[in-house]
């Protein structure tokens, strides 16, 4: 596959925009400016990717009223705290209702700048310009903004569609190599949940998106931002088969909750929350054994945990998972599998069946 630059459209009618993805989208000095609504854009980055990237960004913002807030980096700042700051900065800059507000960072920074542009002056205009692999193929992607609270991840947010998606694969560059696997547990979620052609294809690719193969990343980057686009524009409220993309976050939320914000990645967290649906999907019949053990060997070939931390017991995991947005009329519903590429919504599992399932991922 070439290098050139991808353009993906998330067709939502009036909320509809772009995702741009590419080497050296950054430093387009006209690459931002059709997606800015007026005058006046702040920057929301963090102390680490804002010495690496900011002053490439500020380069393609000549002619604007440029203000910046940098945010300390790790998911324990996607808080109130933070996210208070963030209009403080806002209200001490002056920035009016027809402000641009850019997330330059990783999942964290864009969900946290998201949620600030929905609740500022009823809601402003942003643009996405994730950093991170996961950002890239996931959370920058769809609208879904918020913050944690010490009960539950992303448990205070808002639905606020970007004005665009920039994702620069040249950041991929720096990116250590824990995040890179951790975003590959997203890259990995798409194949199970309704393509079983990428999943096949990322199997075969394992050494080379490692190796941060610029080709081979692009192209994981684009099948998965395609295979998102499509759900959100079928169910962009998540009121049926968007949930499908919760595959391994209710156990995988837990473990972060449990653990303490930070300590495991995110994505982390997914692809062991995976094999654990995996493992609890073979015990009521849907799964084979042997796609139990394609899930695992990819994930444990990509560097990630294919098991809950020892440290949290089974039914403290099932506890924290009772604190979740996948709770509906005190039933907890589960994304589980039919199959390597089909997935389906449950909600008629007793707490013994989940315990079992994530004691059979402990093997």
């Amino acid at each position: 596959m070439s290098q050139a630059r991808q353009r993906l459209e998330i067709n939502l009618g009036a909320r509809s925009y772009p995702i741009l993805i590419g080497p050296g989208l950054l430093r387009d000095p006209n690459g931002l400016h059709p997606f800015i609504r007026g005058p006046q854009v702040m920057v929301v980055s963090n102390t680490t990717v804002a010495p690496l990237y900011l002053d490439a960004l500020r380069a393609g913002l000549s002619g604007y009223q440029v203000a910046e807030r940098i945010l300390p980096d790790g998911e324990a700042y996607k808080e109130l705290g933070t996210w208070h700051g963030i209009f403080d900065a806002l209200l001490e800059q002056r920035l009016a209702r027809d402000c641009t507000l850019i997330a330059l960072g990783g999942g964290v920074v864009g969900d946290i700048t998201g949620f600030a542009a929905a609740c500022y002056q009823r809601g402003v205009a942003f643009i996405q310009v994730p950093t991170t692999l996961l950002a890239q193929v996931d959370s920058s992607v769809g609208g879904k903004t918020g913050i944690n609270h010490p009960a539950g991840k992303n448990m205070i947010g808002a639905f606020h569609q970007p004005a665009a998606v920039i994702a620069d694969t040249d950041t991929l560059a720096t990116l250590p190599a824990r995040e890179l696997a951790a975003g590959l547990a997203e890259v990995v979620k798409y194949g199970l949940i309704r393509d079983p052609a990428f999943f096949a294809w990322l199997e075969s690719r394992a050494d080379a998106l490692l190796a941060r193969d610029a080709a081979v990343l692009m192209e994981a980057i684009e099948r998965s931002c395609r295979n998102k686009a499509e759900v959100v524009e079928a169910d962009e409220r998540e009121q049926g088969q968007r949930a499908l993309l919760n595959l391994g976050h209710t156990f995988g939320h837990a473990i972060e909750a449990g653990l303490g914000y930070g300590e495991w990645l995110h994505g982390e967290a997914v692809a062991a929350g995976m094999v654990m649906a995996a493992e609890l999907s073979r015990q009521l019949g849907w799964l084979e054994a042997p796609s139990v053990e394609r899930i695992r060997a990819l994930l444990e070939r990509l560097g990630l945990p294919v098991a809950p931390p020892a440290a949290l017991a089974s039914d403290r995991l099932l506890e924290l998972m009772a604190v979740d947005k996948k709770v509906q009329a005190g039933v907890l519903r589960l994304v589980l599998l039919k199959g390597i590429g089909t997935a389906l919504v449950t909600r008629d599992l007793s707490a013994a069946q989940i315990i079992a399932g994530i004691d059979g991922a402990r093997r």
